[in-house]
């Protein structure tokens, strides 16, 4: 097993590095092979892989502007944890429902309980073999880098990163195979999308906590899904939210028994999970919206006059950005019969 455990982090994040070597080291001391599904193919690559992983933050003001985090706390990225294990053992699904530690990690960054799941899954079942961890990313954008090492009785990979700040949002992967008969993979690029975990109700980024009972599933947040418009992520005119992040594994080329650098990946060897988009090239329009107009006036004239007029207002909620929906009238008016004379 190994992993980037020498980054110099903030210290809840070298409590769960501390963590993270401890449990792998158990986990790697005593395992005996188990019986797989025999209906999921079988790896038979005959050495173990190492994998460069890059996770990239993509959560820009340009591409996500409905209420983006700007302080208190800016929007920003937990650290990831990961696990390399069989096809047996999943840390999350979708459609599934968040353990204890998922839900612990995706609502308060805290992975105490997550370490403890995944190591309980190694002393039981025997289906996970190592567990790594990246550096959070101080900032919607930025990269943090570790090393993941694989072999062919555990050759799936899964992880989380949680949004912050957020209700119980992430974004992850569950069981992603990075074997392919008996040869591994040269790369593997994934774009990344935000998940709801199914436990805090909040809708926007900076919701108070409101515990969902009973929990509900892991779902996926589209750009339409939940629709609630007070949603961070609703944003209608749009077929498909942009990636909000990005990993990308790149196998470590071995010569001699010593690792080289990781070999640039290349169109042919990517397996891509949608259109490649740069940060700089994703604009979200964003329209404006307004409130529900206020109730009618008082209607109000000259003296003597037949009819006078009256008003209603309603106010900006949102300004628009990006090139979105340019804001209505904010004030209207009607005639009426007069009822008040100046």
């Amino acid at each position: 097993m190994i992993m980037d455990a020498s980054t110099s982090i903030s210290s809840p994040s070298n409590a769960l590095l501390h963590l993270v070597v401890v449990t792998a080291l158990m986990l790697n001391h005593g395992v005996h092979p188990m019986p797989v599904p025999t209906d999921v193919p079988m790896c038979t690559a005959s050495e173990t892989a190492q994998y460069s992983l890059t996770f990239s933050g993509k959560w820009t003001q340009a591409a996500f502007p409905k209420q983006y985090p700007i302080y208190r706390p800016p929007a920003q990225w937990s650290n990831l944890v990961g696990v390399t294990h069989s096809s047996d053992y999943h840390m999350w699904q979708r459609n599934g429902f968040a353990s204890n530690g998922v839900r612990e990690f995706t609502e308060k960054g805290e992975a105490w309980t997550l370490m403890k799941e995944v190591e309980q899954a190694g002393e039981q079942i025997q289906s996970v073999y190592g567990i790594f961890s990246a550096p959070a990313v101080i900032g919607g954008t930025g990269q943090s880098n570790t090393v993941v090492e694989v072999f062919a009785r555990h050759s799936f990979l899964s992880f989380i990163v949680r949004l912050v700040p957020s209700p119980d949002w992430f974004v992850g992967a569950d069981s992603v195979d990075l074997c392919n008969g008996d040869q591994w993979k040269d790369s593997v690029s994934l774009e990344l999308f935000p998940y709801d975990a199914g436990t805090d109700s909040g809708f926007t980024f900076s919701s108070p906590n409101f515990e969902t009972m009973p929990q509900d599933k892991i779902t996926q947040i589209t750009s339409s899904f939940p629709s609630h418009p007070a949603n961070s992520f609703y944003y209608p005119r749009l077929k498909h939210l942009p990636p909000i992040a990005k990993v990308t594994l790149t196998k470590i080329r071995k010569t001699n028994q010593i690792n080289s650098l990781p070999v640039k990946p290349t169109e042919s060897n990517l397996l891509l999970m949608g259109n490649e988009i740069e940060n700089n090239l994703i604009k979200t329009p964003l329209d404006c919206e307004v409130s529900p107009w206020s109730p009618w006036g008082l209607c109000k004239g000259k003296c003597g006059d037949a009819v006078g007029l009256q008003y209603r207002t309603r106010y900006v909620l949102m300004h628009h950005a990006n090139n979105g929906a340019l804001c209505p009238l904010l004030e209207e008016e009607r005639k009426c019969v007069l009822d008040n004379c100046l």
